[in-house]
């Protein structure tokens, strides 16, 4: 299994809707930061990507709420790169609260070159990071 990265989270205000709870919107913004936060976390932030001349983009997001969750709680969010294609990845991520899991996620992000405006392949320097 690849590495888990983990970013403590604190439910704040602007994360309410008008139910009392986590509005559906913000656990996709929670597992956009967290992926992001382990890229930067390896040295691949927006501007080394851009360097690079590539960069990872969604094509397709899955989540799956389990718990509600409600203003003041504390969270960790957790990802890992489970899948490695040649110009795609299956990132997963839980967001846990005292140890249970109130919401998973799945994202495919294709790989996509500035170029091209199309998908190309994964440097497997870049894929190594992520699995070790």
């Amino acid at each position: 299994m690849a590495p888990r990265y983990s970013l403590p989270i604190t439910v704040t205000e602007a994360d309410i809707d008008e139910l009392g709870h986590v509005s559906n919107l913000v656990y996709l913004r929670w597992v956009l930061e967290v992926a992001m936060a382990h890229s930067t976390s390896l040295g691949w932030d927006h501007a080394r990507y851009r360097q690079h001349g590539a960069v990872f983009v969604v094509r397709r997001h899955e989540l799956d709420y389990l718990g509600q969750v409600t203003l003041g709680q504390s969270l960790v969010a957790e990802t890992w790169v489970e899948e490695w294609r040649a110009a795609s990845c299956i990132r997963k991520t839980e967001i846990i609260r005292d140890g249970t899991v109130v919401a998973r996620g799945s994202t495919t992000w294709a790989f996509m070159t500035f170029a091209t405006g199309r998908p190309g392949r994964i440097p497997e320097d870049i894929v190594g990071l992520f699995k070790t």
